[in-house]
């Protein structure tokens, strides 16, 4: 093997793969940008999709990159010596160009001869056949010829060099449907003793370690129905810890050497705070469970998310303040996230510059939620041991109201119930719990009429159009991650709530508020039209503007634009009324800015 490192890894083969013809493109954004079936990108192909159904990608029909990924289904395996929640998966497609012949010469190619794996201890998966699918007969025959030419003869079997498997194990393919087929694996033999006379590359034993998966998509999936896909696309996949792992000859993805520092400062801090009695296994896995998660965090802060109760912004919190626990089982009492974090983000950014460029950002947004959390934390702990006392069971009503009030997250309520070997009882009441909650919330704000307007007076609708305005200019310099939380508007002022960690600095509110009139000045036309829903929220989408979800709005809406409509100074979902042009408004004038919770600020503004 050559004696490369992580980064080298990863040059290696985006080289490799642009020698036989492929262009490189950039890792994508981990939030996904026009698809809500998941909140972060997980997979090399997941920002290909459209190119892999037939749409044209500019770059050509063979493409390679490394793409960043976010994981948390199997969170519970972090800590083990291979699973984390975000790594990189280096992939390589053919998009109706080289099929499976090619495919698997690459990746064999590529491991051999440019990593110097050794061939003999190199194994395959292919797809044996089920459900009337007949089994992969070119890539078991292309395996064979591969093999032979490095003077091994390869055999087909439960134990041999080429094993066949069905769906489960190798086969790729969406319930919902669309393309599909066969997939075939490359695995490396790392010389452990089989695991018992049934091990094969399937266990997880350690024996066999996945380095490499080819999909071969030759199907369409409609219903029930199968069908010749039309063309055939190649996506590989290979996650570049393990293979630097492997190459790097260690049984541990935090041993590798982009990982090692990291670890090695959560080691040195935890030396500070020693617990003699600890039981080392479960340090280490403290240890590696904060170095996933402070460095997962890094990523997912860069690409503009923020602690918060929903979705991306849930994973986030749940992420730091499981790392915030794992570090008080550890005896780490004080702020230790600022330390980790930094050396994280030191390995990342000699290839993600943002990490540096957003360095001080992001360390204050987790180091913000680690102190917060630890406000907190020991009170939720206390109040969790007392229920368990009382009563010898948590049920999912317990778990919310530990969440609630002490900012316990659900997983993390029964990671700690686990330890005691305890099950959370009735889980579905914890969700029963939150929408009862969500229900008296709502009602408690019962009298605001939608958009917030508490009336139709001429000067309310001219607020109305004035926190418009003010949406717009606070997107256009705090960024795209402000929405709309809440908003309140009577003849005297307007009011907005909005997601940010910070206040907004002095020069920010003077940003905003020169935003605003600089719209008043240019005599914007105020216009609307009517769409069905779909087609509004596709407008919304490209004008890379917000609207506020929590309202139940009509299949048919009005979309507001302020100015142009093909570059409008803002653009919105909204039921009106509003001005017909902003010189209507008068001088905008910001007199306030609070916090009012957790991320949330606040602003108060008056026309002049």
């Amino acid at each position: 093997m050559k004696d490369l490192k992580y980064n080298e890894i990863r040059s290696s083969y985006l080289d490799f793969f642009k020698k036989k013809g492929h262009a490189e493109i950039p890792s994508a954004p981990l939030v996904p940008e026009n698809d809500p079936s998941v909140l972060f990108v997980n997979a090399g192909m997941f920002p290909l999709v459209p190119f892999l159904m037939g749409e044209k990608h500019p770059k050509g029909t063979r493409l390679t990159n490394s793409q960043r990924c976010v994981r948390t289904g199997d969170i519970d395996e972090v800590g083990n010596n291979f699973h984390c929640t975000s790594f990189e998966m280096l992939g390589n497609w053919s998009l109706n160009d080289y099929f499976k012949e090619d495919a698997l010469r690459y990746t064999l190619e590529f491991f051999v001869e440019e990593l110097e794996l050794d061939i003999n201890n190199i194994y395959a998966s292919v797809f044996g056949g089920e459900d009337n699918i007949p089994e992969d007969e070119v890539s078991i025959s292309t395996w064979k010829n591969l093999f032979k030419e490095y003077g091994i003869d390869a055999k087909v079997g439960k134990r041999e060099r080429i094993q066949k498997f069905g769906k489960k194990e190798n086969w790729w393919g969406l319930d919902s449907g669309g393309p599909c087929g066969p997939d075939s694996e490359i695995f490396y033999d790392t010389g452990k003793e089989p695991c018992g006379e049934d091990c094969n590359v399937s266990c997880n034993c350690g024996k066999y370690i996945e380095i490499g998966n080819n999909v071969f998509m030759e199907y369409l999936k409609e219903g029930e129905n199968l069908k010749p896909l039309g063309r055939h696309n190649v996506d590989f996949g290979g996650g570049l810890e393990r293979i630097t792992a492997l190459i790097q000859r260690t049984d541990s993805v935090y041993e590798i050497d982009i990982y090692k520092p990291i670890l090695e400062k959560i080691k040195e801090i935890t030396e500070r705070y020693t617990n003699r009695n600890a039981n080392p296994e479960d340090t280490l896995r403290s240890q590696r469970i904060i170095v996933d998660h402070i460095k997962a965090a890094t990523w997912i802060i860069m690409d503009g998310v923020i602690p918060s109760s929903n979705q991306q912004g849930y994973i986030l919190r749940r992420l730091i303040r499981r790392a915030v626990r794992h570090a008080r089982k550890l005896n780490i009492t004080d702020t230790f996230t600022k330390e980790v974090a930094e050396v994280a983000i030191d390995q990342f950014s000699p290839i993600y510059q943002e990490l540096n460029e957003k360095r001080e950002y992001i360390i204050k947004i987790i180091e913000e939620e680690e102190i917060k959390f630890n406000n907190t934390l020991e009170n939720g702990l206390k109040e969790l041991d007392r229920l368990l006392e009382q009563k010898g069971i948590i049920t999912g009503e317990n778990a919310f109201k530990l969440y609630e009030t002490y900012g316990l997250p659900l997983e993390v309520t029964e990671e700690i119930l686990g330890e005691k070997n305890v099950t959370l009882a009735n889980r579905q009441s914890f969700y029963s719990a939150q929408k009862d909650h969500q229900e008296k919330s709502r009602s408690a704000s019962k009298g605001l009429f939608k958009g917030g307007l508490a009336d139709t007076s001429e000067i309310s609708v001219r607020y109305h159009t004035a926190t418009h305005l003010l949406l717009a200019s606070l997107r256009k310099v705090l960024g795209e991650h402000i929405y709309q939380k809440g908003s309140n508007i009577t003849p005297e002022r307007l009011r907005l709530d909005f997601p940010n960690k910070t206040k907004l600095t002095t020069e920010e509110l003077k940003q905003v508020e020169d935003l605003v009139n600089s719209a008043i000045d240019q005599e914007l036309d105020v216009t609307f039209e009517e769409h069905p829903k779909k087609e509004a929220l596709e407008i919304i989408e490209k004008h890379s503007s917000t609207s506020s979800f929590e309202e139940k709005y009509p299949d048919i809406v009005k979309v507001y634009y302020v100015g142009d409509k093909e570059a409008p100074f803002s653009v919105e979902l909204c039921n009106g009324p509003h001005v017909s042009n902003t010189r209507e408004l008068g001088k905008f004038k910001i007199v306030k800015q609070e916090n009012i919770g957790a991320g949330v600020k606040r602003i108060k503004a008056i026309l002049e």
